[in-house]
Parts: structure tokens; C-alpha cells; sequence
């Protein structure tokens, strides 16, 4: 049965679906059969993996409102062992629709349990905030991933995302974990980033991942041309740090 593994982060702009992308990709690398839900309205990481938005019929929104089956809205992608389930600004509106939704029915966990045995590994690329989609998310996750640049306005969001998931594990999710915490836009000769990092060893040591990733020119260009690293620079920096993160990933869930 497949692991499901929450990127979340509230702050924008932290490479948390560039991160989903990578890692979904260097996984199904490795032979892994992986699935990406996008529960981001920006819908990044589709067409981070190449897919044109217009042109999809069925997406995450149409699973969350009960329009269609999960099945129905997969869609193979042409990387090797991964497919996605797509979003669209669509998504916008099921934030509402959620809150008026009982809570006694989770839709989306019934959703992921008719495929959960066709995967070994589900991402769920969550939205920059910790609204409805993200708490839908959480809830239905064995763990969480948590990207973050090396500044200290993502230090002080830190222990506004771990309150939250500390909740969710409380009310919905007694099984959430912590995956672990993975820097990117790394630049270790910025005197800013050593006392950060300081910062985060002191209180989170045991989650930090020990590969971050740096900054690169091919990571930032690469959903430009509507792929995951691994194949835009298959021997580059950023990929080998992508490949050694998703490595330690799937030895800690």
C-alpha cells in the first residue's frame, strides 16, 4: 500500500513544488510507481511535469466535490513510473466548498483508498497556506515534508506549520509524522544561511534532511521546458542533491 507524503509550507516562493516534482521524479526513477496530486490552485506542478492545463479534462477540484473518481482524473505522464493527478485555478473555489462540507465525510480519504494499493509512493503538492486543502492534505497523509529557504521569516513560520500539523495529528490524523525538514535555495557562503541553519540544528537536528538544495540556474529553468530535473540535467548538481534527499525519503517513511 502506498506511503502518502505531504509537501506543505505556508510561505510561497520556498521550492515546496519544485520539491514535490523532483522527488516524485527520482523515485519513479528507482522503479517506484509514484502518483503527484496537485492541490495547488497555481497548478505548478502540472505543468511542471509538462502537461498543458487547458487541455485536462477531469483534475484534483472534480475529485474533491465528488464529480469524478480519482481514477478518472490520473493522468500517465511520459516519465517513467509517474503519474499525476493535475489542478487548475478551478481549485480555488473547493477551499469554500470544503468549509461547508461535514466533516464526517472525507471524501478525499476515500478517494486515495480505492488506489492506494496501485502506488508505492503518493506526493500531494499542497498550496502556500494552511487553509482547507492543506488540512485535507495532512489528513490524509502518513507525513509531512517541509521545504524552507534559508531566512529567517521561514524560521518564524516554522512553528506555525508544526502547530498546525501538531493539530491535525490531534483531531484527524493520530498517524502524521514529520518526515523531515529540507532546505533549498541553498547558498552556504552566506553568513545569513550558516546561522539559520544553526537555528534549525538547535531545535529540529533529527529532521533536518542531510542534503539541501542549492540554488541553480537548471533547477529554476527546468519547468520551463516541462520536466523534473533528472531528465532536463540528469548529472548536475541539483539533480544528484534531488536524488540523495529522495534516497534518505523513502528510508525514513
Amino acid at each position: 500500500m502506498a506511503k502518502v507524503v505531504s509537501f506543505s509550507n505556508q510561505k510561497g516562493g520556498v521550492g515546496k513544488t519544485t520539491s514535490c516534482v523532483n522527488i516524485s521524479a527520482q523515485i519513479a526513477n528507482k522503479g517506484k510507481k509514484v502518483l503527484m496530486i496537485d492541490m495547488d490552485p497555481q497548478g505548478n506542478a502540472t505543468s511542471g511535469l509538462g502537461l498543458q492545463k487547458s487541455k485536462i479534462k477531469n483534475t484534483t477540484y472534480d475529485v474533491i466535490i465528488g464529480r469524478c473518481d480519482i481514477s478518472d482524473a490520473i493522468i500517465k505522464t511520459r516519465f517513467k513510473n509517474l503519474s499525476v493527478v493535475p489542478a487548475n485555478i478551478e481549485l480555488a473555489g473547493a477551499e469554500i466548498e470544503l468549509q461547508e462540507l461535514d466533516e464526517t465525510l472525507n471524501f478525499t480519504k476515500l478517494a486515495l483508498d480505492s488506489i492506494k494499493n496501485d502506488y508505492d509512493y503518493i506526493f500531494i503538492d499542497c498550496p502556500p497556506s494552511l487553509g482547507m486543502l492543506t488540512v485535507k492534505a495532512l489528513s490524509v497523509s502518513d507525513g509531512v515534508v517541509i521545504p524552507m529557504q534559508c531566512e529567517f521569516y521561514s524560521l518564524e513560520g516554522m512553528s506555525q506549520l508544526l502547530n498546525t500539523v501538531k493539530k491535525i495529528k490531534n483531531l484527524y490524523n493520530p498517524g502524521l509524522q514529520v518526515v523531515g525538514i529540507l532546505l533549498t535555495m541553498y547558498n552556504g557562503r552566506l553568513t545569513l544561511t550558516g546561522q539559520v541553519v544553526a537555528e534549525l540544528k538547535k531545535y529540529y537536528a533529527d529532521k533536518l534532511f542531510k542534503v539541501p538544495i542549492s540554488r541553480t540556474v537548471r533547477i529554476s529553468e527546468a519547468p520551463g521546458y516541462g520536466e523534473p530535473i533528472c531528465y532536463h540535467d540528469p548529472y548536475g548538481k541539483g539533480s544528484l542533491e534531488y536524488a540523495a534527499v529522495a534516497k534518505e525519503l523513502m528510508l525514513r517513511i
